[in-house]
């Protein structure tokens, strides 16, 4: 596969292969938003590099490395349980683009859905999400997520 390079589905010359990355960073994704959506703060953590950066426009600065990371899903686990309501992310239209074997660009949409205790379940933030992966031992790890939201400038 060639530096950068798209591939789409209808590509005629799409390797065989890419189906099954593909599928894989899906399931990486699905794992890793369940983890974070059960406040599974140390796990969740786990899936990014130990120098990981994750820069989204809901906190003041980047977060830098996995203590950080796992510290920021605590609390956020604790806004929720303080406001009674529980977050869910769904992640779409993913694109993923192949820098060399060992890294990914990727960028999709999430969407984050709040329920109000004793509510029903609405649509709170649609958001772009950009990552590079890398493999590290066989999985894959988030080393960059900038993440944006259409409502805000």
């Amino acid at each position: 596969m060639t530096t950068d390079m798209l591939i789409r589905a209808d590509h005629p010359t799409a390797e065989p292969a890419f189906g099954d990355l593909y599928a894989q960073v899906q399931q990486f994704y699905s794992h890793q938003m369940q983890l974070f959506d059960a406040h599974d703060a140390e796990r969740w953590a786990a899936t990014f590099t130990e120098d990981a950066v994750f820069d989204v426009p809901t906190l003041d600065e980047p977060v830098r490395g996995r203590a950080d990371l796992a510290a920021n899903v605590l609390r956020n686990k604790a806004q929720q349980e303080h406001g009674g309501r529980q977050l869910r992310h769904w992640i779409g239209m993913l694109d993923v683009r192949s820098r060399r074997d060992d890294e990914l660009r990727t960028r999709c949409y999430a969407l984050v859905y709040v329920t109000e205790r004793g509510g029903s379940s609405k649509l709170l933030r649609v958001c772009v999400m950009e990552d590079v992966l890398v493999r590290a031992r066989g999985t894959w790890l988030t080393r960059h997520r900038v993440v944006t939201r259409d409502d805000l400038a």
